[in-house]
């Protein structure tokens, strides 16, 4: 059986901006607090128009952390920056494209991954890729998620789901998560991308919430079991 074509997604950036904009500032998003141990990564979900409306994904260089993993572009707070300097400075970092806090539409879920950083993604839209280019030191390959396709039925699928894969609820973190879950999430948005949490989490939540427009509390996602090799 193919897939089931999704929802309407936004046709032009403007249109993303504005629909975005809009449900990223009714979306009441969670943070973990400051605490001594926590250590703070950001990511952008950066869409584009090249030439249809894309998500920025990228499969990290085969070296240091995370090596050859799905990922969103981003990294480590550096002593001294905002949640989302961490972030512009990131994408210029690895990607050499430039953002300005105008291009920053909202924030969805802290993410505690189980690699002990805790994950802040930020929607943003970008109206020039042009200047693409991303560095060889940290970016493998740089993949453009058609949004459309990102809204399709058949792209979440959840497996194994048992006890052993559900992730206890974080409450001692303030988050408003349930143990019970339907499994392991597996973003199928390609016959060669299969991504998992934390950025297949991610991905799910900007997708329920920023191009669907459905309810928050049907869209948390700090519970989410993650597999052993995102640990590293």
């Amino acid at each position: 059986m193919g897939p089931t074509t999704g929802p309407r997604v936004p046709e032009s950036i403007d249109d993303f901006r504005a629909s975005a904009g809009t449900r990223l500032r009714r979306f009441p998003h969670i943070e973990v607090p400051d605490a001594p141990d926590i250590r703070r990564a950001a990511v952008l979900l950066c869409v584009v128009e090249q030439p249809a409306l894309s998500v920025i994904v990228i499969k990290r260089a085969y070296r240091g952390r995370n090596a050859g993993q799905w990922g969103l572009p981003g990294g480590r707070v550096d002593a001294g920056e905002t949640i989302e300097q961490a972030a512009i400075r990131e994408l210029h970092e690895e990607l050499g494209l430039t953002a300005t806090p105008a291009d920053l539409l909202g924030r969805l879920d802290d993410f505690p991954a189980a690699s002990g950083f805790v994950i802040t993604p930020i929607v943003a839209a970008l109206p020039d890729a042009s200047a693409l280019d991303p560095s060889p030191d940290e970016v493998h390959s740089v993949h453009l998620v058609d949004l459309a396709r990102l809204a399709e039925d058949d792209v979440p699928h959840w497996v194994h789901p048992n006890e052993a894969l559900r992730q206890s609820a974080l409450t001692d973190n303030g988050l408003s998560a349930t143990p019970e879950g339907p499994g392991l999430l597996q973003m199928r948005l390609a016959a060669n991308m299969t991504i998992h949490a934390p950025t297949g989490a991610m991905l799910w939540q900007f997708r329920e919430v920023v191009l669907l427009g459905r309810d928050p509390d049907a869209a948390r996602i700090a519970h989410f079991a993650q597999p052993d090799w995102t640990r590293h």
